[in-house]
């Protein structure tokens, strides 16, 4: 039996002893233990990612016949739920109940009405089920390259699962699915290698696995392209209808889209006041010779942010400063007495090529079964296709300052940090370290950058790129909700983002791609840095602003990442 499972029932065992609702306590977590037990042998390769191993040697069922027992299940244990009265949980369990509803809630909705797997080819990338056994030293490189062969050996099974199941696509998915295959063809062709050259005596079991996975990728590559792309006219806008409900799944909060939409609006233009006070200062030191009185609000901030924009990295050190910011951003968390500094590695990395296509960087953090593992910071080169023009603007908008602002959200005071607090957290269950939340996760992130700004770091330079990535997540909203609850074109998103959001014009392609893919998620972001500030509002009103940031922060990282209307209560608040 997996070690965590045990550890999870004697703190359970000791719990119940202490409290006055055995009943329904021990009801929940018999149940939800079930449930996740159930559930990583179902994902096998999601309980990779959260760092329980047992499974390393199969990938997912992406027959319909996998995707039918994933809805059997949901459904089973959704109507089990039903029998425990949440009011009868301690306060921990029952905010783990309605998370754990909340999610069975989303994976049907997911699996019987979204129905993805029919029309999305990227629910098909294998790709991180093969980084995800080779990125980490969590095991013996023997051992996890023997892993690795028998999901190898699968490979061709899922690329049947997938011709037999996609009709009808939208063509922004077929065209990302293309370039993702490329990248998985390159990790296992050519990268997975460099393992097997320290494992030599694998090499005649690996290899003709290897090849027969890559033939059959190489096909699969060749239909995307021939057969299925011709015929990808599907719509990427979800409707108003399913995205209301996907959204209320995705954020689990009590904002409402029109209320989201309002709030976001109002933002846009407070902050877009705030970046003019901001720029004023630098234009009159960059343009000494010019009035700002006869420019408007617009031309003011974009010559300030073009200006900005000339200090920028390259392709061949863009990592090598990433390491530089991370050091000084660390430094100045510790310096300041802002939050509480985790001692677990973190490693700046190039972007494995089979991820690229979505975002720009990302943190990838041990899941929370991983006894030893290094949290990764990725950032993605731009794309070789890419026309020189395109780079030029591709780090223009990644300019020395934004990597700065970057380097806060994904790493420190923003996901490493948090996800680094969130991982100590512990509960009769594993529901909140499994299905953490994306808006708690993105919100403190945004409000991390906000929060550096604040006690000066990077100077006016840093703030106007903190404030520039404000109505990034302003608009990210906005968009998310007119794309695909309304008909807003790429035109009108594109304008939108550029004009309002001063963007440049690769980073503003990338969204609106992103936004065609990714429904709900790019709402995270606002909506979570909302109600985290609203945290910090209603601690400050009940405290006081002089009582430790320290103290505050910490104590908000402590419950894990649940929905930020949980920490609030948690927090008394």
């Amino acid at each position: 039996m997996n070690k965590y499972f045990i550890l999870m029932g004697l703190m359970a065992f000791v719990m119940f002893s202490c409290t006055a609702r055995p009943d329904a306590d021990q009801e929940f977590v018999r149940l939800a233990n079930q449930y996740i037990e159930a559930m990583l042998e179902l994902y096998p390769e999601y309980a990779t990612y959260l760092g329980d191993h047992r499974y390393d040697h199969r990938l997912n069922d992406y027959s319909q016949r996998g995707f039918r027992a994933s809805l059997q299940l949901n459904r089973r244990y959704l109507d089990s739920l039903k029998s425990i009265d949440p009011h009868r949980l301690s306060t921990t369990n029952r905010i783990d109940y309605q998370i754990l509803r909340n999610h069975l809630q989303s994976m049907i909705f997911q699996l019987d009405t979204l129905r993805e797997y029919e029309w999305n080819p990227l629910v098909y990338n294998v790709g991180s089920a093969i980084y995800a056994l080779l990125a980490r030293e969590f095991a013996p490189l023997e051992e996890r390259l023997q892993n690795v062969a028998a999901r190898l050996k699968q490979v061709p099974e899922v690329i049947q699962a997938a011709m037999m199941n996609l009709k009808n696509p939208p063509r922004i998915h077929t065209e990302t699915a293309i370039l993702q295959n490329r990248g998985t063809i390159n990790l296992i062709e050519n990268e997975l290698n460099a393992f097997l050259e320290q494992v030599p005596e694998l090499k005649a079991k690996i290899e003709p696995v290897q090849q027969e996975a890559v033939v059959a990728l190489r096909e699969y590559g060749r239909w995307l392209e021939k057969d299925l792309l011709p015929r990808s006219r599907g719509d990427f806008r979800l409707g108003a209808v399913k995205y209301r409900q996907k959204l209320k799944y995705t954020l689990f909060s009590d904002l409402p889209p029109e209320d989201i939409l309002r709030r976001a609006e109002t933002a846009l233009r407070e902050t877009r006041d705030e970046m003019f006070r901001t720029a004023l200062p630098l234009f009159q030191r960059f343009f000494p010779d010019e009035d700002p009185e006869q420019l408007d609000q617009q031309q003011v901030i974009r010559k300030v942010l073009d200006r900005l924009a000339d200090d920028h990295p390259t392709a061949d050190n863009i990592v090598d400063l990433a390491r530089q910011y991370l050091k000084a951003c660390t430094q100045f968390v510790r310096d300041k007495q802002l939050v509480s500094v985790p001692d677990e590695p973190i490693r700046i990395i190039v972007m494995p090529e089979f991820q690229r296509g979505i975002a720009v960087a990302y943190c990838d953090a041990p899941g929370p079964l991983e006894e030893h593992g290094e949290t990764f910071y990725a950032i993605s080169p731009p794309p070789a296709n890419w026309s020189p023009e395109r780079v030029e603007s591709y780090f223009r908008e990644y300019n020395n300052y934004m990597l700065q602002d970057l380097t806060i959200h994904e790493a420190v005071p923003g996901h490493y940090l948090q996800l680094a607090h969130a991982n100590k957290f512990k509960a009769p269950t594993l529901i909140r370290a499994i299905f953490s939340s994306g808006t708690f996760v993105e919100g403190w992130a945004t409000y991390a950058e906000q929060l550096m700004v604040e006690h000066g770091f990077g100077g006016p330079e840093v703030k106007m790129q903190q404030l520039k990535m404000r109505l990034r997540l302003i608009i990210n909203a906005i968009i998310d909700q007119k794309i695909h609850a309304g008909n807003m074109t790429e035109a009108e998103a594109m304008e939108l983002m550029m004009k309002e959001g001063f963007q440049e014009e690769g980073e503003a392609a990338g969204k609106w791609r992103r936004a065609c893919l990714t429904s709900t998620q790019l709402s995270t972001y606002f909506v979570g840095n909302e109600e985290i500030n609203a945290i910090r509002s209603a601690y400050e009103a009940r405290y006081g602003r002089s009582r430790s940031l320290k103290q505050m922060h910490d104590q908000m990282l402590s419950y894990g990442s649940p929905p930020p209307k949980f920490v609030k209560e948690l927090m008394g608040l």
